[in-house]
């Protein structure tokens, strides 16, 4: 474990100096908000951004994404043959993203890197990419972090911690990626060990007072799948729902996605797109049948995935990391802590 000073005069200088190295993505602000956003020539993380409309899981996991290409041109080498899409795997680093953020990355990883299967997108993208993290001195109305198994401080999928000090950041680094970056920032002023760790205590249990909303998750586990799917309150919860799919969008655990071939001429390119669990056609099959074709069965589905059938599947909790952005953009004002509270309250009735 090792603790590195930086001041924040010297900070701008560092991270050019990582460019040598890394292709850098980071939070910047647009019209709409913060974004993380890859940090093109002299642009810098903006390290004073509340919190980000997205999440950085779309540097591992693009909306868009080519898998595969193809041509008919027979003045082309490997004409007639599928071939893998070129993609950059350079060594990356997103600076600034939130611990939760990066707890919610380690959760979709166990989705796309199983014993059965190593979706080598997601996989070859995740080991290209350094995560250095910004604690959260002020957590906002919306996060309940501290009852997802992460927290304003949390470490969890992090290679380097920061605490932001007003005149410098503290950088607490925890894992040999997170070293290779320092060096290659030249940030090497060491702290002592022992007083920063006790400063990045303190920071976190003053962050985490500052944490108003909770949810109980602690039934969940006990209850059966047919107990909560045949549940009375899922018409309620669904009945102001427009299933725009905001939430699965904004939602930085949401892995789901469509595959579509796109042709120009004699080239085509295979490309994996974001998809929704909101949409009617997410689930109907060629045949025209839906087995999900009510909006009261999408939005059990989505609350049931996130809060039972990946707690049941994986016994590492919810797949939620409680950063509050679907509650904060649902135009609805849908609550998943609210839903949490109901599945996890309900005794079925005799």
């Amino acid at each position: 474990m090792k603790f590195i000073t930086i001041d924040k005069k010297d900070w701008a200088k560092g991270i050019e100096k990582s460019r040598k190295t890394y292709q850098l993505f980071g939070p910047v602000k647009d019209e709409n908000g913060f974004l993380i956003k890859s940090l093109e020539h002299d642009i810098l993380p903006d390290m004073d951004y509340y919190d980000s409309v997205m999440s950085a899981k779309s540097i591992l996991f693009p909306q868009t994404e080519k898998m595969l290409c193809a041509t008919l041109d027979e003045s082309k080498k490997d004409h007639h043959i599928m071939k893998k899409a070129e993609i950059d795997y350079s060594p990356r680093a997103v600076v600034g993203i939130r611990p939760y953020d990066a707890k919610a990355i380690m959760l979709v990883n166990l989705n796309f890197d199983t014993d059965e299967y190593r979706d080598p997108y997601w996989c070859d993208a995740y080991e290209a990419t350094t995560f250095v993290g910004l604690g959260i001195n002020k957590p906002g109305p919306f996060d309940f972090s501290t009852s997802t198994g992460t927290g304003p401080f949390g470490e969890e999928g992090l290679d380097v911690l920061l605490a932001d000090l007003d005149d410098k950041y503290l950088a607490k680094v925890l894992t040999n990626k997170g070293e290779v970056f320092m060096n290659a920032c030249e940030f090497k002023t060491q702290a002592d060990e022992k007083e920063s760790q006790a400063l990045f205590d303190i920071l976190r249990k003053e962050a985490e007072k500052n944490i108003a909303s909770h949810i109980d998750t602690a039934k969940l586990k006990e209850k059966t799948i047919l107990e909560l799917h045949e549940a009375p309150f899922w018409d309620d919860i669904a009945f102001s729902c427009i299933n725009c799919g905001t939430c699965t969008y904004v939602c930085p655990t949401c892995w789901c996605f469509d595959i579509q071939d796109e042709v120009k001429q004699k080239d085509s390119v295979r490309l994996r797109i974001w998809d929704t669990c909101m949409s009617s056609l997410f689930t109907r099959h060629a045949t025209g049948h839906n087995p999900r074709e009510t909006k009261v069965q999408r939005v059990r589905q989505r609350f049931m995935h996130k809060l039972k059938y990946f707690l049941d599947k994986y016994d590492q909790g919810i797949m939620c990391v409680g950063c509050g952005r679907c509650v904060k953009s649902c135009p609805v004002n849908i609550d998943i802590r609210e839903v949490c509270t109901t599945m996890n309250s309900y005794e079925k009735q005799d």
